[in-house]
């Protein structure tokens, strides 16, 4: 009878090179995005001498740009947040690095604690905000790169875009 079970590989895989595909110097795929932010959020000496706090608005700085693609480091204090958007044509990685982010959808609320990471498809909207006492610092990757954010007003619990 033959299964999956049955199958074994004989030998060490990774003499194969033939069957290996070559590391691919910047991601392509939602699970390589997740892995860069991952990677990034594990090496903090990439990105905590950078974090600044502002009381007045969010702070934020571009860390990385690749083909298609821009890594932005956010730092949020205590009250402060995004407003309800979306990101346009851009799908995004949100990963928090530090402290404790809320985010709020059509479908709820959820807390995001360090470690946590939100992948989010175009045209997802939702608002961010720092609920808590004390600063957090996130990390967000897009593809393509951010260049729309438009914002949103609730009423009765729908998001209408906003108009000037």
């Amino acid at each position: 009878m033959n299964s999956d079970n049955d199958l074994q590989i004989a030998g060490d895989i990774l003499e194969v090179p033939h069957l290996l595909q070559p590391p691919r110097e910047h991601p392509v795929t939602v699970a390589e995005f997740v892995g860069l932010a991952r990677a990034i959020a594990a090496d903090r000496a990439q990105w905590e001498h950078l974090v600044e706090y502002d009381a007045t608005s969010r702070w934020y700085h571009r860390l990385r740009t690749g083909p298609g693609y821009e890594v932005w480091l956010l730092s949020w204090v205590p009250g402060q947040g995004s407003g309800l958007h979306d990101h346009g044509r851009s799908s995004g990685v949100l990963t928090v690095l530090e402290g404790t982010l809320t985010e709020r959808t059509e479908r709820g609320t959820r807390a995001l604690g360090a470690g946590a990471q939100r992948v989010f498809a175009p045209g997802y909207a939702h608002e961010v905000v720092n609920d808590t006492l004390e600063p957090a610092v996130s990390l967000h990757v897009y593809y393509p790169g951010l260049t729309d954010m438009p914002m949103y007003t609730t009423q009765s619990c729908e998001a209408r875009p906003v108009t000037a």
